[in-house]
């Protein structure tokens, strides 16, 4: 890992002088300076919408995972750590979502960004896997996929940026109630309709949903692990379908990065259907979090049933 990050400190180091001689060609044209907003970098699309949520027009945010990537396997580039170099604020989500995080904001040699854990004191889950522990760490790192669990990270991102800009704390704090204040008001609606479901299980491509699992009063299964990891063999394949038909599972979840095909195929095994959820690690479908995260709910809901 340290020889990793020396390698790309270097190549960052060469990015920004190349990037310099460019910029300093093009100064003397530019004739009126850009509205000043405050600079946040975040590690992925979630934290992109919490942080447009807080921050509105007074946010110009870049987001490090690009749309398409897998967050768990991403491979941090120089030009990364430039878009950190100018940042005022770092925003990731932690719990080993993002193993480069501390050691990216180090690299970036900017003293005076304000890095901020967005998971931090969320009641987290822990992993149970040897391998998954040694590999990514202790704690299952989904937080954001559960109501309870994106209200601790809205919370978490307004005390940053409050922080970077003081003078706008008001306006932070506003937004950010406003916005709890709809994520309580999803959650109260599916709080009384999962806990009169009779059924409590569902199967997802990856086990991304404990969070929202324990909120609920759910239970997962899925057809890769926590960190969206290597297929099932058959004999868990086989044992996974005889878990649908035991729990009366009629629909198999799937994401597009965690093996649809596998979904596909072990929902033509159990007679059951494939829909589509949402991870919000991305992007997807032009949709906000909050709708993404209703649709989920929605659907798991009604499979339910």
């Amino acid at each position: 890992m340290l020889k990793r990050f020396a390698a790309l400190l270097f190549a960052f180091i060469a990015y920004c002088s190349v990037s310099a001689c460019g910029a300093g060609a093009g100064a003397a044209s530019e004739s009126e300076p850009a509205a000043e907003k405050i600079k946040v970098s975040v590690s992925f699309n979630a934290l992109k919408e919490f942080a447009e949520a807080v921050g509105k027009d007074k946010v110009e945010i870049s987001t490090i995972v690009p749309d398409g990537a897998e967050p768990h396997d991403f491979e941090l580039k120089a030009q990364d750590l430039a878009a950190l170099s100018s940042a005022n604020v770092f925003i990731y989500n932690g719990l080993g979502m993002e193993s480069w995080a501390q050691e990216a904001a180090a690299a970036a040699n900017n003293p005076s960004l304000i890095v901020a854990e967005a998971s931090k004191g969320a009641d987290a889950i822990e992993n149970t896997e040897q391998e998954e522990i040694e590999e990514h760490g202790q704690y299952d790192p989904h937080v954001w996929l559960s109501l309870k669990g994106a209200e601790v990270e809205v919370k978490n991102i307004k005390d940053a940026l409050a922080q970077a800009d003081p003078g706008n704390k008001d306006f932070y704090e506003a937004n950010c109630e406003s916005y709890i204040a709809q994520l309580n008001e999803l959650y109260s609606e599916y709080s009384e309709k999962f806990q009169a479901a009779g059924k409590k299980s569902f199967v997802t491509g990856h086990a991304a949903f404990g969070y929202l699992c324990k909120e609920f009063g759910l239970e997962q299964n899925s057809v890769e692990d926590t960190f969206a990891e290597g297929e099932p063999t058959a004999q868990q394949l086989a044992e996974l379908a005889q878990y649908c038909k035991e729990n009366g599972v009629s629909v198999i979840f799937a994401e597009e990065m965690a093996s649809p095909e596998v979904s596909q195929t072990l929902a033509n095994e159990v007679g059951a259907r494939v829909e589509t959820i949402y991870t919000v690690e991305s992007a997807e479908d032009g949709m906000t979090y909050l709708e993404r995260m209703s649709e989920n709910l929605k659907k798991i809901y009604e499979s339910l049933a």
